[in-house]
């Protein structure tokens, strides 16, 4: 059985991706990595993380784990205005 992707968020470059999972009221996550020359696909770099509670606590997860993941997911937000006193 497949496991239906939520978000697949990729990296700069297109050969990584983090997948965040719903499977049965549970949320995992999971690295991937395709290489350009093989025409395989996304392969998991290891098992899924699983037994999150909900999507926001397995991207914090996968967030601590996965070095470029917070990059990517602050250049998407954009720069944040500071609040003048």
């Amino acid at each position: 059985m497949s496991r239906p992707t939520i978000t697949s968020i990729e990296d700069a470059f297109g050969d990584r991706c983090v997948d965040l999972i719903l499977r049965e009221g549970a949320w995992s996550w999971v690295e991937c990595r395709r290489d350009p020359e093989d025409a395989h696909g996304w392969r998991h770099l290891h098992p899924p993380r699983a037994g999150f509670a909900d999507r926001q606590a397995a991207l914090d997860d996968a967030c601590g784990a996965v070095g470029w993941l917070a990059s990517i997911l602050a250049a998407r937000r954009g720069p944040t205005a500071r609040r003048q006193p």
